[in-house]
């Protein structure tokens, strides 16, 4: 691995322009690609660990940037550092004591790897999900959230997730990633707070129906289409999949219904 990385390119180019890691490069891509900075953004980077992103950070924006680790941060210029789990409460209040409300939130940490794929591909997910929570709790309204993940089995399930709170979501693999590595990035832009949330059931009545024949029932003012509900009928769903302006359920049987004749 070591003699690898010293015939890299981008680990020669690092190292030759002053950057801690060739992990610089993905974020100075995915940055450009996706319009991540317009220059005043505050910042938060998650497992930012030897400071690669940090780095590429400060220079993208003036905003306020943090650097979070479990591990040592030598310093950078400008950087506030806060050596803590992303995974506990006090690590979250500690960068709120910085700053309350950011644009970004980045994450591109990976689990300590046992050579075990599917075990390797669970503790990825494990913990984007924890940067997921984290970015929620820190983000704007509007704000972007950037995430390494490796790809398998759970991965359509995260990005899901991602999906009920940004408008705009994208996969993406930098060229700096080694061709052999499973990493992917998941780019999400335009946080909002979801009006309902997966697995939540609600007792609606269906008032209209769409033009796919699902039926269409409200909340509030916002749309939940349900598939195979009639209009008119009072019924109880569960949602599937969220949206900004509207969600999808699936029926809930009622429990006594008999079932119909073969």
């Amino acid at each position: 691995m070591r003699r690898r990385g010293r015939k890299d390119y981008y680990y020669r180019k690092a190292k030759r322009e002053g950057f801690r890691s060739r992990a610089a490069y993905k974020l100075i891509e995915i940055a450009e690609r996706f319009r991540l900075f317009k220059g005043k953004e505050s910042v938060v980077d998650l497992g930012a660990a030897p400071g690669g992103w940090l780095q590429v950070a400060r220079v993208l924006t003036r905003g306020k940037v943090v650097g979070v680790d479990i591990q040592e941060i030598e310093p950078i210029e400008g950087v506030e550092i806060v050596k803590g789990d992303i995974r506990r409460e006090e690590t979250l209040e500690k960068v709120r004591e910085i700053v309350e409300r950011v644009d970004v939130v980045m994450c591109d940490a990976s689990p300590n790897l046992s050579g075990v794929w599917s075990y390797d591909h669970a503790r990825s997910i494990e913990l984007s999900e924890h940067a997921l929570e984290f970015a929620k709790s820190m983000l704007r309204e509007g704000g972007s959230f950037v995430c390494k993940v490796f790809q398998g089995d759970m991965f359509n399930t995260f990005v899901e997730k991602v999906r009920s709170h940004f408008t705009h979501v994208h996969i993406f693999t930098p060229k700096a990633s080694r061709k052999e590595s499973a990493e992917v990035y998941v780019i999400a832009k335009g946080f909002y707070h979801p009006k309902v949330l997966p697995g939540e059931e609600y007792d609606v009545r269906v008032d209209d129906v769409s033009e796919r024949g699902e039926g269409v029932a409200r909340l509030d003012d916002f749309v939940v289409f349900i598939k195979g509900a009639k209009k008119g009928e009072r019924v109880r769903c569960r949602i599937t999949k969220v949206r900004q302006r509207y969600a999808v359920a699936k029926l809930i049987p009622d429990k006594w219904e008999c079932p119909r004749s073969q």
